[in-house]
């Protein structure tokens, strides 16, 4: 089904569930993969996309088409993955140096992540980047996104996206190079 049937299903009372159903299918593993990359810890992820797709059933009836649906889904994933990475900091009362370190203690105990090495090594530089530059460089770099999708997705300019794009390279760079 394409978005636009899925929305159109989902508007029909008797479609709804069929739809958001479908919807999860389709969209799932998407939202867990990219909330993954900014969590590390499968449990927090888990807990995370359901939230996602808990604001989505609530907020679909009233989504308007202004963007497509899928920069609206990963924009309401975005959001929740760095609202639950505050909240963790807040809760916790550590600096973010430590929860880097205890991410990065989660990414070398990963089965998921795997033993290559240099996948490591840019996990842990991605570690290092700041919220927005790392989901920035998630979006275009793993996800494949243009810059006027991820302007669409997080609200920034795409000028804005381009330099966060530019310097989180250069950071991941710097650190693949043991510049850091």
């Amino acid at each position: 089904m394409t978005d636009q049937e899925l929305l159109e299903l989902f508007r029909q009372e008797e479609g709804k569930l069929k739809a958001f159903n479908a919807l999860v299918e389709k969209y799932q593993q998407k939202v867990y993969w990219m909330v993954r990359k900014m969590l590390i810890d499968h449990d927090d992820t888990d807990d995370v996309t359901q939230e996602v797709f808990i604001k989505i059933w609530n907020g679909l009836e009233n989504f308007r088409g202004d963007a497509q649906l899928y920069t609206w889904i990963y924009r309401i994933a975005s959001n929740e993955a760095i609202n639950f990475l505050n909240r963790k900091k807040r809760k916790a009362q550590v600096p973010l140096e430590d929860v880097q370190r205890v991410l990065e203690d989660q990414l070398e105990t990963d089965p998921l992540v795997g033993g290559d090495e240099i996948q490591l090594k840019l996990q842990k530089a991605l570690l290092r980047l700041p919220e927005k530059q790392r989901l920035v460089f998630n979006f275009k770099y793993f996800e494949d996104l243009t810059y006027e999708e991820i302007a669409e997705i997080t609200g920034t300019s795409v000028g804005a996206l381009k330099a966060s794009y530019h310097w989180a390279v250069k950071k991941i760079e710097d650190y693949l190079n043991g510049e850091d």
